[in-house]
């Protein structure tokens, strides 16, 4: 359950957006006020935007969707990764790479590739080539590990994107956009909501700001997950009568037997 006080939001500096000559207009519905040059955002909406986002986030995960955190930004990039790995969600933390959803076929290669010089290198086989191929090799298969590692196990398109700072991952929302993917995502104060399925209006570059959000959406998955598979024990788990129910059932005087009606005879 999504438990985040206007404390807390405040400490994380949530509220802090850009500098006033940055701004979008269509963020003005959720711009509070301005000072010394800086746009300051209503955590009032703030708060109610992210509790519609977690509704949404966790209703899409007991429903057995998936998912995708995309941040690649510095500040990102590390929490992107710590908060997806939590979630078991696949990610995009260091470089969104053109065609990662346009032309997974493509990128499903790329995979089969990294797979294939991970298992020569396993098997010995680096030992018995030339220094120079080695080197190829291993620079090859250490750039596929750098960009991939985080969606090593997407075998299928997500159905479900989420993005810190749609600016700067501008690549990955035009594709799912393309690819009619619903898209969640942290929107500063110059960024276009209307761009975005679920805009949630916050700071997309402090630290911490970041994490709060991040974390948000990670428990939300985690929690619509859980009550899927509840509702899956339960359902397969026979039902039980209650103890008094039972004595009742016991206690209860056998049923009469249905006299016989008389045959009427013809005359």
């Amino acid at each position: 359950m999504l438990n985040i006080s206007m404390k807390t939001m405040l400490e994380a500096g949530v509220h802090f957006g850009h500098q006033t000559y940055r701004w979008n207009p269509k963020m003005a519905r959720y711009i509070f006020g301005e000072r010394n040059g800086i746009h300051i955002l209503d955590l009032q909406k703030t708060v109610k935007e992210l509790k519609k986002t977690y509704a949404f986030m966790k209703d899409s995960a007991k429903e057995g969707k998936r998912f995708l955190f995309v941040g690649t930004k510095k500040q990102a990039k590390d929490i992107i990764r710590e908060e997806a790995q939590r979630a078991n969600v696949p990610c995009v933390y260091e470089k969104w790479l053109g065609g990662t959803l346009t032309n997974f076929e493509t990128l499903k290669k790329s995979l089969k590739r990294l797979e294939e010089l991970e298992r020569l290198e396993n098997d010995g086989l680096f030992r018995v080539m030339s220094k120079k191929e080695v080197s190829r090799l291993t620079k090859e298969k250490n750039r596929l590990v750098k960009l991939m590692s985080g969606i090593r196990e997407m075998k299928t398109l997500p159905q479900i994107m989420f993005i810190v700072d749609p600016i700067e991952e501008g690549g990955a929302l035009s594709e799912a956009k393309r690819l009619r993917i619903p898209v969640v995502a942290v929107c500063d104060t110059n960024c276009d909501p209307d761009a975005l399925d679920w805009a949630v209006p916050g700071n997309d570059d402090a630290a911490r700001s970041i994490r709060l959000f991040c974390a948000a959406m990670a428990d939300a998955v985690i929690e619509g997950r859980a009550e899927a598979e509840a509702a899956k024990a339960a359902a397969m788990q026979p039902a039980e009568i209650a103890p008094d129910d039972q004595q009742a059932m016991m206690d209860a005087p056998p049923a009469p037997e249905a006299a016989a009606e008389p045959v009427k005879s013809e005359e």
